[in-house]
């Protein structure tokens, strides 16, 4: 078996994937065409060009400009489809999708639009696909705390259909210490919570998200590896890594993807997974991910199942649903 099919052959769990981010320009367009809104490029091939970004707020201008298309619940249930097709291909079993209701209520578009259309989505990819998911509701950083309030009030009528809460966004300037009530009050509901830390931002941030934020999965972390203290602990308690390979090369966090310290944080123990973050903009879906950073890194078949499994045991969801997926998984050659 070479490594494309090996790694598309590994059952595995997408955790750190914002579904606005998987939004293809072909399906922007049409969306936009559907729904009457004007985009500010004049075509698929110029929205393209303009996915050369220097940081993090360079790409969420552009992220936020096409999540315009987004109106309807059609519209939410198709972008979801869409890319649980891209993850089916990938070997992907279970995905734990980020969405942002902020983005889309400051438009005017009704909460429950959002949710209804992602929920559909959901159900119709376990039926046709097999693939499990859950939801969870991402709070955005660079507003304040008390708008994120107010979206965790809309967001109450649904927690039967939301399973966490994340932090993502503008990591510089806004630490995890600025979301310190709201996400007492969201453990308090009984929701798993996890954020963005240590991407752009310090590994300090890191450590609020863990102190402050009591998080269950740090999402990136990458820049752990400043802090060797951090490091330590991390292996200690065996905090899950949501790591996004393409994703840090796109925005500029390692020049290369060779240059990335994946394998350096696998190596030193840290529970470290894969994942696609933005697959639109960032170049490739999960599975691109795994198979370039196994060519960049020279990572082995029992790192890659490691990595796996990985995700499969980071996943919220229960020993009855997991234990299949490891099953799979252990039944596959390392060779």
């Amino acid at each position: 078996m070479d490594l494309e099919s090996y790694v598309r052959a590994l059952p595995k769990a997408e955790l750190h994937l914002h579904i606005e981010g998987s939004l293809e320009p072909e399906l922007m367009f049409a969306l936009a065409q559907r729904n009457h809104v004007a985009l500010p490029w004049r075509s698929v091939e110029a929205t393209r060009a303009a996915y050369d970004f220097s940081n993090l707020q360079s790409f969420l201008d552009l992220y936020y400009a096409g999540a315009a298309a987004l109106i309807h619940e059609q519209d939410f249930y198709d972008l979801a489809m869409a890319y649980f097709a891209r993850a089916r291909a990938d070997g992907v079993v279970h995905a734990e999708l980020f969405f942002d209701p902020q983005t889309h209520t400051a438009r005017g578009i009704a909460f429950d639009t959002v949710l209804d259309g992602l929920e559909r989505a959901c159900d119709e990819a376990r039926v046709q696909y097999g693939i499990s998911s859950r939801l969870i509701l991402c709070f955005l950083r660079h507003l304040s705390e008390d708008d994120g309030f107010a979206t965790l009030d809309q967001a109450v009528p649904h927690l039967n259909r939301i399973h966490g809460v994340g932090l993502d966004s503008s990591e510089n300037g806004h630490p995890p210490s600025k979301f310190a009530r709201l996400f007492g009050r969201c453990r308090e509901l009984g929701l798993h919570v996890v954020a963005h830390a240590g991407e752009e931002g310090p590994p300090a941030y890191i450590v609020e998200a863990l102190d402050l934020l009591k998080v269950e999965r740090i999402d990136h972390g990458v820049r752990a590896a400043e802090d060797p203290a951090l490091v330590e602990r991390l292996v200690r308690e065996q905090i899950p890594l949501t790591v996004c390979p393409l994703s840090n090369v796109k925005l500029c966090v390692f020049r290369t993807l060779g240059e990335h310290n994946l394998k350096q944080l696998l190596d030193a123990g840290l529970k470290v997974t894969i994942n696609s973050d933005d697959p639109a903009y960032f170049g490739g879906y999960i599975g691109q991910n795994f198979l370039a950073t196994a060519e960049a890194l020279k990572l082995s078949r029992a790192e890659l199942k490691r990595i796996a499994r990985n995700s499969l045991e980071a996943s919220f969801v229960t020993e009855v649903e997991r234990a299949p997926w490891l099953a799979r998984l252990d039944a596959l050659p390392e060779n």
